[in-house]
């Protein structure tokens, strides 16, 4: 459930790179190679500064559902060959079960103990 750590950046802007390094690195060791590297990297740091630009982190958490679920799920499209309206779907409700389910609970249990909090 690491994508429940993309709304770091509503509350950090430190953890933009941060985010964005980490995928890099973890798609360079997943199944699809460069093409990942660089797209799913690239539909992180898109939603990591979209993030924080946000008003409010249920709005925050919308960024990494509407890009993962474009980008990535393009890039699922282009690589193995599946729907693309469908892909497009399925990759945004599981994005929207990690943001909503548990990255936007997870950040109000980091804000409440007053480990995060919002620096304009």
């Amino acid at each position: 459930m690491s994508e429940a750590l993309t709304l770091l950046p509503f509350y950090l802007p430190e953890a933009i790179p941060g985010l964005f390094a980490g995928c890099v690195f973890a798609n360079f060791f997943g199944g699809f190679g460069l093409v990942d590297m660089v797209f799913g990297s690239l539909a992180t740091l898109i939603a990591a500064v979209l993030t924080r630009r946000s008003r409010n982190i249920f709005t925050g958490a919308l960024w990494p559902v509407i890009s993962n679920a474009l980008i990535i799920g393009a890039e699922l499209h282009y690589l193995i060959d599946v729907p693309l309206i469908a892909t497009c779907i399925y990759v945004g409700l599981g994005e929207a079960g990690a943001c909503y389910l548990v990255g936007v609970p997870l950040m109000k249990i980091l804000e409440r103990r007053n480990i995060v909090s919002r620096a304009v």
